[in-house]
């Protein structure tokens, strides 16, 4: 069972966002980011950012899992958006990416950081699992699937 109750708040998870580019996507990141767990949005972006230009983090299949970490969290932290329309990501299949979990750790997090990126990867990488998340008719239908809680979607 998927449950990311340790990396993300309810407000964290949203539906239907539009990005033009990524360069746009991880400015949205950024603003989230701020807006749900009170970082600054700007170093959000310029992390995330610095991190994509060391390789693109859409690891296929329409996914993407970038992220960075600040002295600003204390544990990490996640963010997961679901776009209205697919972007070029740069990933490694060439496919546009559709379904965002972005990690937010702290600076010192080390093995805590890899093992959350591990844990996100893993579940994103499971093909039932992405076409739920890909047919969630809400924000609220997604989190309940990321944080494991059975619901009926009335989508």
């Amino acid at each position: 069972m998927t449950d990311f109750n340790d990396l993300l708040a309810p407000e964290a998870v949203r539906c239907g966002v539009h990005a033009a580019s990524r360069k746009s996507l991880l400015q949205q990141l950024g603003a989230l980011a701020s807006e749900v767990y009170g970082l600054d949005a700007a170093l959000v972006t310029d992390r995330l950012a610095a991190r994509e230009k060391l390789g693109s983090t859409g690891f296929g299949n329409g996914i993407a899992i970038p992220h960075g970490k600040t002295d600003q969290v204390r544990r990490t932290v996640g963010l997961f958006v679901r776009l209205s329309r697919p972007i070029d990501f740069g990933a490694v299949d060439d496919l546009p990416v559709d379904l965002v979990f972005a990690l937010i750790s702290p600076v010192n997090a080390g093995a805590l950081h890899l093992k959350a990126l591990a844990k996100v990867s893993r579940c994103m990488r499971d093909q039932d699992f992405a076409d739920k998340l890909r047919g969630a008719g809400s924000k609220d239908a997604l989190f309940a699937l990321l944080a494991g809680v059975e619901t009926r979607d009335a989508a």
